[in-house]
């Protein structure tokens, strides 16, 4: 395989890996704003960094999580059907989440 072919292959898989920030809806109902991917210090791994768009009585308003990448844009089984755990809703200046 040549090196630009190879390039290209790679490329494409990258692009493909991103996740697009903006506004995000949990399967169990909470809208959520991501607002980068960072990697893990020691092993690399990619963590979705992400801001609650509402207020919860235990962490407060608009409080930060974090999630291993795999895990928030792997699909779960609810209700016996599988849907995406998170659901791109759309970009975060565009949308307001209980529009």
């Amino acid at each position: 395989m040549n090196l630009q072919k190879n390039i290209h292959m790679v490329t494409t898989i990258a692009m493909n890996n991103e996740l697009k920030l903006g506004i995000y809806k949990h399967y169990k109902g909470n809208f959520y704003k991501v607002i980068g991917v960072g990697r893990h210090s020691e092993t690399l791994e990619e963590y979705v960094i992400y801001s609650a768009l509402y207020e919860s009585k235990v962490f407060g308003e608009g409080a930060l999580w974090i999630r291993p990448k795999k895990m928030f844009t792997e699909d779960v089984f609810v209700n016996e059907k599988v849907t995406p755990r998170f659901e791109y809703i759309g970009e975060a200046e565009t949308l307001k989440p209980d529009a």
